[in-house]
């Protein structure tokens, strides 16, 4: 039972160190570099992703935040332009009562004028309807009276006591 790998001679343990020595240095040489530098970059890349990541969350914020205050912002300008639109109809409506007021006073004034002259006009006419009226009755009156000489002389004699009088 003598089985070299269980219990080792000194041949077997200075070809397995050599042999282990060879191929730590082949591998220090050639292979550890490779193997190194693959797990930095891979290291690399994924803390790249990290910043980049942690980079776009930091601009969304920033995005988001900008987005919140345009929208106030256009809310607030929203807000003054209907308010803005609304005063401008009030002074539109307030104007329009105002020429309506003054046009309906002057169409009002045009009216009593226009009332004022036809009743002068009308009593002016009424007037000479009268005159015309009373002079026709007097003519009638003069006629019937003066038709006779008798009825002239004691109208003329009442006439010159009259003046006589005053």
């Amino acid at each position: 039972m003598d089985n070299p790998l269980v219990t080792p001679e000194l041949g077997l343990i200075v070809w397995t160190t050599l042999v282990f020595c060879i191929l730590f240095f082949l591998l220090a040489k050639f292979a550890w570099k490779p193997i190194l530098k693959a797990v930095k970059d891979r290291e690399s890349s994924i803390e790249d992703a990290l910043n980049a990541a942690e980079e776009a969350t930091r601009k969304m914020s920033e995005l988001k935040s900008d987005n919140e205050a345009l929208l106030n912002k256009a809310r607030a300008e929203r807000d003054a332009m209907l308010k803005e639109a609304r005063d401008v109809k009030d002074k539109i409506i307030a104007e329009a009562k105002a020429n309506a007021n003054v046009e309906g006073e002057k169409i009002i004034a045009a009216a009593k004028e226009s009332i004022n002259l036809e009743k002068l006009a009308a009593i002016t006419e009424l007037k000479n309807q009268v005159a015309t009226l009373s002079i026709e009755i007097a003519e009638k009156i003069l006629k019937e009276e003066l038709s006779s000489a008798d009825k002239q002389k004691a109208i003329i004699d009442n006439v010159v006591k009259d003046i006589n009088l005053n």
